[in-house]
């Protein structure tokens, strides 16, 4: 029996985990991450691949470590500052690879991956007897074992699970995939289309066309527009989402509504779409715009018909069009309705503000906890970001840390 299990051993859960240790009295033998890949970020480093990704968005103060200064300390000691990007009006920038690197340097440091287990949560239900919760999980060795695992309280740090934004134009075109479902970039092509208008679609066109292997053309339904970060700044400050979040109902449509404008979402900041421009002027990227309003495969191309009335033909498409959205994930559907947890505005979960943790519509003492993108409501337009995990670790593990640790009983 575990003392607090964390499912998703992404950025989050990572996260997380270290701040369990260092700012609880939980041992390593009590902390459990349960994520299906075969190492921790390994869904984060696939998906920074299949978009050809060479620097983060965010600051050098948002990693994975616990110590603000860890990866600029890092970067300093092996002579790689180089790596720390300028950004005008805006603090530096890691490389990814800078990133990645000081990552593994924590994981490793921290032995972290002792946590990990690899392995799939289907199911989320409370003890028959005594506190606590059991989940039921499926061993990701393709040997299809099943085991349960008992746990005092649990952390969601789940991501959107694989389920990504697919206009209806798509379905059924073979040669229409999206980025990060099965896209290679080092698959060969004459000729392709990205489709999207936010920072994933620049990021891929502009390295696809900078090999100059191939012809690309990015299409936007809008013209590109820049944005520094994912909201203002401000929305990292726990007092400014006190001020301007948590007025309003927890689960409320006042929240989500807030949550949504703040977010700068479908935007390229302006370092990537002077790259992009460059690219563009040199003459192997163009850029389109319109919507797409039917596509199908005509002699070994696909072929996508504008609303606008114009036709683009290439030999593969790439969706870049983002996530479905968190909060109806089938998981989350099946966790809220067997652990009788509330919802709000759009299924949003109605969250402790102070602790995180999701209440029960019963009024009960919850258990679960929850940060990443699924903890918006409460969390902010950073929720889902690096530096949402940090605000988000701020409070839950606070909460757990508080918890009585008395024995449970016997299932």
């Amino acid at each position: 029996m575990f003392e607090c299990v964390i499912v998703g051993g992404g950025i989050h859960g990572t996260y997380v985990s270290q701040r369990l240790l260092e700012d609880t009295t939980l041992e390593r033998d009590e902390v459990l991450v349960v994520d299906p890949h075969e190492r921790l970020l390994e869904s984060f480093r696939r998906k920074a691949d299949a978009c050809e990704m060479d620097e983060l968005r965010s600051t050098f103060v948002h990693h994975i470590g616990t110590e603000p200064f860890g990866l600029e300390s890092f970067a300093e000691g092996r002579g790689r500052t180089d790596e720390l990007l300028p950004t005008p009006g805006y603090p530096q920038r890691p490389t990814l690879s800078l990133f990645l690197d000081y990552a593994d340097y924590v994981i490793e440091g921290n032995d972290l991956e002792r946590l990990h287990r690899q392995a799939s949560v289907d199911a989320i239900r409370r003890a028959e007897c005594g506190d606590g919760l059991v989940l039921e999980t499926t061993a990701a060795d393709g040997a299809g074992s099943s085991e349960a695992i008992r746990t005092r309280n649990c952390v969601l740090a789940i991501g959107h699970g694989a389920r990504y934004r697919k206009p209806a134009w798509a379905d059924g075109v073979d040669s229409v995939t999206h980025v990060w479902d099965g896209f290679d970039p080092e698959t060969p092509a004459e000729e392709t289309i990205v489709v999207g208008g936010g920072i994933t679609a620049a990021q891929l066109a502009t390295c696809l066309a900078e090999r100059e292997r191939e012809a690309v053309t990015l299409c936007s339904r809008h013209e590109l527009e820049t944005a520094t970060s994912e909201a203002d700044p401000r929305w990292i400050n726990w007092n400014h989402i006190e001020n301007h979040l948590h007025r309003q109902p927890a689960g409320s449509q006042d929240r989500y509504e807030i949550v949504r404008a703040a977010r700068n979402d479908a935007t390229v900041p302006q370092t990537l779409l002077a790259r992009l421009e460059s690219v563009a002027d040199d003459g192997p990227l163009s850029v389109r715009y319109g919507d797409i309003c039917f596509a199908r495969e005509v002699d070994g191309q696909v072929r996508l018909l504008l609303e606008n009335g114009g036709c683009l033909s290439a030999d593969r498409a790439v969706l870049a069009t983002g996530f479905a959205p968190v909060f109806d994930h089938p998981f989350v559907d099946r966790v809220a309705s067997e652990l009788g947890l509330e919802r709000g505005y759009r299924g949003m979960p109605v969250l402790d503000d102070e602790t995180l943790a999701w209440s029960r519509a019963d009024g009960g003492e919850s258990s679960l906890f929850v940060t990443g993108a699924l903890a918006a409501g409460t969390v902010g337009p950073f929720a889902g970001n690096i530096a949402g995990a940090r605000r988000a670790a701020d409070r839950l593990t606070g909460a757990i840390a508080a918890i009585d640790r008395l024995p449970l009983a016997a299932d």
